[in-house]
């Protein structure tokens, strides 16, 4: 099973702009949607931890994507404790992203060089997680704090990288506004993987979503 480092999983998320976000208890159904993600065009997934006996799932899915999405950097969501994290790592996780600000987490994930993501809400937030190393901070909820919470944040610290995760959608106009803002990338979860694609088992229609998505973002993401 390959391996990536904070600073390769870092520079996947700038290049790509866009990290799907699912969970689902059926292995299988699960394993197709990163595998139509994929093969749309997208490098990163986000698990997000959420079900009972969500590691057992998880271990499952790093196996098969170790061999069916070989240059996939998958990592975890919703983590929210060192022991989790140091649990999905153990299994493969190639990078931890969490809704809260927590220091246990940083030094277990700095400690493999794993990239971590923390929720933010504040400049004071960030600040700290940028101290504790952090690469990329996750704007969450991002629809409640929206891209001119983004803007504002960058006037002051255009060093920071953020991805929002929830209120962006895959329009032009979602992702015109909020690459406009400065954000690094995007996390897309029911937007993106809709319910209509999983109850109609429809992968053929999601891997063009993703395709279409990752050329909106080449698009109207401002040049460096």
């Amino acid at each position: 099973m390959k391996t990536f480092s904070r600073i390769e999983v870092a520079q996947q998320m700038k290049a790509t702009g866009l990290v799907p976000l699912f969970y689902h208890s059926d292995v299988e159904l699960l394993q197709q949607v990163v595998k139509a993600c994929y093969d749309g065009g997208a490098r990163l997934f986000e698990f997000t931890a959420r079900g009972a006996f969500a590691h057992e799932t998880f271990a499952e899915l790093a196996k098969y994507c170790s061999k069916a999405c070989p240059d996939l950097m998958l990592g975890v969501g919703s983590v929210t404790d060192a022991a989790a994290a140091s649990l999905y790592m153990q299994m493969g996780a190639h990078f931890i992203v969490t809704p809260l600000l927590r220091e246990d987490i940083a030094i277990v994930c700095n400690r493999r060089k794993v990239l971590w993501s923390p929720g933010c809400a504040t400049l004071g937030e960030i600040a700290r997680a940028e101290e504790l190393g952090c690469e990329i901070v996750k704007l969450f909820p991002g629809g409640t704090y929206g891209a001119d919470f983004v803007k504002a944040i960058k006037a002051p610290c255009p060093w920071t990288s953020i991805m929002p995760t929830g209120g962006v959608s895959p329009t032009k106009e979602s992702i015109e506004t909020w690459f406009a803002a400065g954000v690094t990338c995007v996390g897309m979860g029911s937007k993106l993987i809709t319910k209509d694609i999983i109850a109609n088992k429809n992968f053929e229609a999601l891997t063009q979503k993703v395709s279409e998505t990752l050329e909106m973002i080449k698009t109207y993401r401002p040049a460096n």
